[in-house]
């Protein structure tokens, strides 16, 4: 683990800025569909926890995903940003949303079950299906989709 150096970051237009402190460099793909849909790919974030601060948060749009999920984006250009877990408020943040995000390391895929087969990464991971990952965090009365 490294430290929790706080980073900066932004939108494609930068009408949203950001700083957040990731709790490591190494983060996740998502491959389920609702990130698919709404990133355009697998949607990969860093979890920062609860140090995400944000500038220009009235050009921020929130959209409730799920009964435990937000997905922020901005209103202006698009770009995917933030995905919230409402229950405990912890963020987990796109990694090509940070300005620098250069010694980020892929180590985890997620819903692999719903991977489609027309893309694959080349670096071994570790592979949760999506039963496995809502068993990890969401618990017994979790609800399928994010």
């Amino acid at each position: 683990m490294t430290e929790n150096k706080t980073l900066t970051g932004g939108c494609l237009c930068g009408a949203v800025r950001f700083t957040a402190a990731p709790r490591e460099r190494e983060y996740g793909a998502c491959h389920c569909d609702s990130c698919r849909r709404w990133a355009g790919g697998p949607f990969m974030a860093i979890p920062c926890g609860r140090t995400l601060k944000i500038e220009g948060d009235a050009q921020l749009g929130v959209y409730r995903s799920s009964k435990w999920a937000e997905r922020m984006f901005c209103k202006k250009c698009g770009t995917s940003l933030f995905l919230k877990l409402t229950g405990n408020g912890h963020c987990n943040v796109s990694i090509e949303a940070f300005d620098d995000n250069a010694d980020f390391e892929q180590v985890v895929q997620y819903f692999i079950d719903e991977k489609p087969a027309h893309y694959a990464f080349v670096n071994d991971t570790k592979k949760m299906t999506g039963a496995e990952l809502y068993a990890l965090f969401a618990g017994p009365d979790a609800t399928q989709g994010s």
